[in-house]
């Protein structure tokens, strides 16, 4: 584990554009994917969820908001979740995934 890595309590998997499932379990994961990986470089979400990520690394935003943020940015993006600690996101039953507007 990195020094600067900071988990999540629950993991996030997310389907990716290409149809894989990705599973990002800390703040650096979703931060490195963002920066290095990401399929749309602009929208609101996407620049909260950066700005978010970059704070919580450097101790000044909560992990919990960093990971809403990515959330958003995720869904923002058409890469819907898959699998998440929070009830809203949780998958509904085979083969159906949580789109949020």
């Amino acid at each position: 584990m990195l020094l600067n890595e900071i988990p999540w309590t629950t993991p996030l998997t997310v389907r990716l554009s290409s149809g894989i499932k990705h599973t990002f379990n800390s703040v650096y994961e979703a931060l490195d994917f963002l920066e290095n990986e990401w399929p749309l470089r602009n929208g609101h979400h996407y620049e909260r969820a950066v700005r978010t990520c970059r704070g919580a690394l450097n101790r000044m935003t909560p992990a919990a908001i960093a990971r809403e943020a990515f959330v958003a940015a995720c869904l923002e993006a058409e890469m819907p979740i898959v699998a998440s600690g929070h009830p809203s996101h949780q998958q509904m039953g085979q083969g159906k995934e949580t789109r949020r507007a």
